[in-house]
């Protein structure tokens, strides 16, 4: 991927601290997220599948008490801060594109580095929960070590693959600017499940992926910087995450009714749904009949 064709992003910062607060969002988990939650659950003999629900949305989600940190503008003498930012000014560049096609005005997100552990509006994350988004403060938070632990445990070194994981987080962002995190949340005070094969969390989840592949075929035509292998790195990376993938590494069977983000299939099925569409219409994961 020839990343450094991109525009610098002006919204990436450090975070240096926050304070108390009294919100109540939850932080939707993305695909780093589960690589990490199965790293921890490795090292301290723990089944991911539990640790994933107690972070992941919903009520069992972290619902707070923290206010955004505070931060401050990143080093951008960084070449990893570097590659973050051009990601992200990619992704400004094209939802803003988008939004305006739809006649909507897209607000972009902060993203947010920090190291270990961080104050947010959804709740106090370390590092293993890995990249996330925050409605309650509309930022995408990200450990850069995230992708060091990604190229030496799970041999996934492309920075497509990546590239990947922010678009994801960034595709959060993107469904709480059109409201669809908001009716989510309305269907789930209305009594329908969040977990399970066909919950709410592996709709929006899998909706996330499928605007990630939005964002990389727009990405491509505005910048032509894919190469070849890029697309199998991100497909790659979401296969071996999938619900049905861990369960069965964790605990040898596979239980529809814990799903939060759906199977390696369906995370590659909905991915590839959205770079070969580049159309967010074809992305509408919560009336799909199949997903």
């Amino acid at each position: 991927m020839l990343w450094q064709k991109g525009r610098s992003s002006d919204n990436v910062e450090e975070a240096s601290g926050g304070g108390r607060g009294a919100l109540g969002f939850a932080p939707h988990i993305g695909i780093g997220g589960i690589v990490l939650i199965v790293i921890v659950s490795l090292i301290f003999h723990q089944n991911p599948l539990a640790i994933l629900g107690m972070l992941s949305g919903g009520s069992g989600g972290m619902t707070a008490g923290n206010m955004p940190a505070q931060t401050a503008q990143a080093n951008m003498a960084d070449p990893q801060v570097q590659f973050v930012s051009k990601i992200l000014g990619s992704t400004e560049d094209v939802w803003t594109a988008y939004f305006k096609q739809m006649g909507k005005t897209y607000v972009d997100p902060k993203l947010v580095l920090f190291h270990g552990q961080v104050a947010t509006a959804c709740g106090g994350a370390s590092a293993a929960v890995g990249p996330f988004y925050c409605p309650g403060d509309k930022r995408v938070y990200l450990d850069l070590d995230f992708f060091q632990e990604l190229a030496t445990r799970f041999h996934s070194n492309s920075d497509f693959a990546r590239a990947y994981v922010i678009a994801h987080e960034v595709g959060h962002h993107v469904q709480d600017q059109l409201g669809i995190m908001a009716m989510e949340q309305q269907l789930a005070q209305r009594g329908e499940p969040m977990k399970g094969a066909n919950g709410l969390s592996v709709r929006l989840e899998l909706q996330a992926d499928c605007f990630a592949g939005v964002w990389a075929n727009k990405s491509q035509q505005q910048l032509q910087w894919l190469q070849p292998g890029d697309i199998e790195s991100a497909l790659n990376a979401a296969s071996q995450i999938g619900d049905d993938t861990l369960e069965k590494e964790a605990q040898g069977v596979v239980v529809p009714d814990s799903f939060t983000h759906g199977t390696s299939a369906q995370r590659v099925h909905w991915f590839k749904t959205g770079f070969q569409s580049g159309d967010i219409n074809a992305c509408d994961t919560f009336h799909a009949q199949t997903l």
